[in-house]
């Protein structure tokens, strides 16, 4: 997906805002901002919204000395998810629909996303994302395509965000549907490394590993070998989250795409408006239901 000019003020607030998680003095700050719309105006125009913010950030961290920002905001999003996962494993339980449900659970945790938004209302988006109807409505394909396939590839997307795949996860293990969740190499605004997987307890449920990238979602140039070969093998893939679909979104691969449609951009790109939720199926997979 390209980068459109709505998206130039959000680089600017994440710049501002990863220079005050650092503690940056406000000299500092008016600096980071400058170099910031600077880089901007050097970075070429198809530069995807990913890898513009991979730059911004990666100077942000070098100039505050500070080698995530938004250690202590990922702490405090997946304590908060952690208290709430009795409630929504009891929500699983007495669903009608455990795999509806778990998909809405874990499109509820994207809500939890520093690159749109500095606030957030678990429980209420909680709410409001169990009761609402799908705008982009791939459930069908995605039950299909786990009845065909032995292992799941999930690409994770936030720190806190994790504890609600965790919930999806564990329904796909139910379903004798192993998973290997896949996190970001390093730190890149609050988007989930191995420490915050394991903080939220994936390790109980799901083979964690890297996709050796500092970027947000899955820019492949970007990624390691090994995490290519696993990606090209894989025979079913949810994406989580906007980053993910901004890189993968004219991908190939059989991608399932999991996610709240939190900025006009992606909506309009995705033909929905903001607030809606999101589950859309590969292009294979829409091409093969019309076909049948």
């Amino acid at each position: 997906m390209k980068t459109y000019l709505d998206c130039y003020p959000c680089f600017l607030r994440q710049a501002l805002s990863a220079a005050r998680r650092a503690g940056a003095a406000p000299e500092l700050q008016r600096r980071i901002l400058l170099q910031t719309m600077s880089h901007l105006e050097s970075l070429p125009a198809e530069a995807t919204p990913p890898q513009v913010a991979e730059a911004i950030h990666g100077w942000v961290r070098t100039q505050t000395q500070d080698p995530d920002p938004y250690q202590g905001a990922k702490q405090e999003a997946t304590e908060q998810a952690l208290a709430l996962l009795p409630d929504l494993r009891e929500r699983l339980r007495t669903a009608i629909d455990p795999l509806d449900t778990a998909v809405r659970i874990a499109i509820a945790g994207n809500i939890i996303d520093h690159g749109v938004a500095e606030a957030f209302d678990l429980e209420a988006t909680l709410e409001r994302v169990l009761r609402q109807p799908f705008a982009i409505d791939g459930m069908s394909a995605l039950r299909s395509a786990l009845a065909a396939t032995d292992t799941v590839l999930y690409l994770g997307d936030n720190a806190g965000e994790t504890v609600f795949d965790r919930v999806l996860i564990e329904q796909l293990r139910q379903m004798s549907k192993p998973v290997t969740y896949v996190v970001k190499a390093s730190p890149i605004i609050n988007d989930a490394t191995r420490d915050d997987a394991l903080a939220a307890g994936l390790d109980a449920v799901a083979e964690i590993i890297d996709n050796g990238s500092a970027a947000p979602g899955t820019l492949l140039e970007r990624c390691s070998e090994s995490f290519r070969a696993r990606f090209l093998r894989a025979t079913l893939i949810i994406a989580k989250g906007q980053a993910n679909y901004e890189t993968l979104s004219e991908s190939s691969a059989p991608v399932f795409f999991v996610l709240q449609a939190k900025c006009s951009v992606i909506a309009a790109e995705l033909g929905v408006a903001p607030g809606d939720i999101v589950l859309k199926a590969p292009v294979t997979a829409a091409c093969e239901r019309a076909a049948s």
